[in-house]
């Protein structure tokens, strides 16, 4: 593959935004170059996502130096084939970055490992709409490790897959994808989308994920509030 398909961001993003509850993203208004979203947190207020960076890379200059100027504190997603390019590319604009070694991975679910939470684990899985949340219970009843899933048609996103730093190591993160997994099956998804972490492709890669681009995030410069 010499580029990605911009319309894998596109499912991806639409799934990651109804996993969080957050608004349908919204065109960027520069010629189809990238969608933006509005995260309202802390420092990410808004996120700002690149569709073309490897096969017009005047796309991302055109975005890099929107982020640039944006008057909130806004993020600049970019999954490429090419990091080092993308790297210069959003430097030259002034913009840090964040995180250069996450992937965006996907999976055909039709055929995904099934995985137990071991003893004493218990598992609870909550599905309200299109968002299905696993989480597995210590016998104190605290959570060990949790796990988010949206389908949105065929797409099955995968979202805040975590495990609490005392619980880790016993396959609980497995578990938890495995459960996922099976209840986005059940609503129909056969594909599975995902942006993980270096972590995450440790645990993502065996259990059948591919690499589909890295994925690159950069912010804007901090702007200092008036009074």
């Amino acid at each position: 593959m010499t580029k990605i398909d911009s319309e894998l961001i596109r499912r991806w993003l639409n799934g990651w935004t109804v996993a969080r509850s957050l608004p349908a993203a919204e065109p960027v208004e520069s010629a189809g170059d990238g969608l933006r979203s509005t995260c309202n947190q802390p420092g990410r207020e808004v996120e700002v996502f690149a569709l073309r960076a490897d096969e017009d890379p005047e796309s991302l200059a055109r975005l890099a130096a929107a982020v640039a100027l944006a008057g909130k504190t806004t993020w600049l997603t970019v999954p490429t084939l090419r990091p080092g390019t993308v790297e210069a590319v959003v430097g030259a604009a002034g913009l840090e970055v964040l995180h250069r070694s996450e992937w965006l991975m996907t999976t055909d679910l039709a055929e995904y490992p099934q995985h137990e939470p071991a003893a004493p684990y218990a598992r609870e899985v909550r599905t309200e709409g299109p968002v299905t949340v696993v989480s597995l219970h210590d016998p104190s009843g605290e959570v060990a490790a949790r796990g988010t899933i949206a389908v949105v048609g065929a797409d099955a996103i995968a979202d805040r897959i975590e495990t609490d730093a005392a619980h880790r190591r016993r396959g609980l993160g497995r578990a938890v994808m495995s459960a996922l997994a099976e209840a986005a099956v059940a609503q129909g998804a056969r594909t599975g989308l995902l942006i993980a972490s270096e972590e995450g492709q440790r645990l993502y890669t065996p259990l059948g994920w591919r690499h589909e681009a890295d994925v690159l995030i950069a912010r804007g410069p901090v702007v200092p509030a008036t009074r």
